[in-house]
């Protein structure tokens, strides 16, 4: 899957999760597929909001492994912070990944920017495939 979007076009939030959900389909662990589902509207919806460009979304299956990547044009790299009670649902999108991913990272992007990343291993928890 691979998704091109539009600065602060925050209706290709829900073309994308569309889209990951039918990349998911069959893959057998709708619970993980679930996961997948926020993590990726969380990093679409930061580089849709806190980025002056568009973004490129792309999501793989190898391996019994699903890796997003979210890629913005923005240099600056994004960390996790401890939200207050003041900043209601905000500020949690990084701590979302960071806790419910098997990995992430965020890397400098060839070009211009970076790109967000998480993995979410789709084998059954004693290591068999899903």
């Amino acid at each position: 899957m691979s998704r091109s979007l539009r600065r602060a076009d925050l209706r290709a939030v829900g073309e994308v999760r569309r889209a990951l959900r039918d990349l998911l389909r069959h893959w057998g662990r709708p619970d993980s597929a679930a996961v997948a589902e926020l993590l990726t509207t969380e990093l679409v919806t930061n580089a849709l909001v806190h980025t002056d460009q568009g973004a490129e979304v792309t999501a793989s299956l190898a391996a019994c492994r699903l890796r997003v990547e979210v890629r913005d044009f923005t240099s600056r790299h994004p960390r996790p912070y401890v939200p207050t009670a003041d900043d209601g649902t905000h500020g949690r999108g990084l701590l979302l990944v960071q806790a419910l991913s098997d990995a992430w990272g965020v890397v400098s992007a060839h070009g211009a920017g970076k790109v967000v990343w998480f993995e979410i291993d789709g084998r059954e928890p004693d290591g068999g495939p899903a």
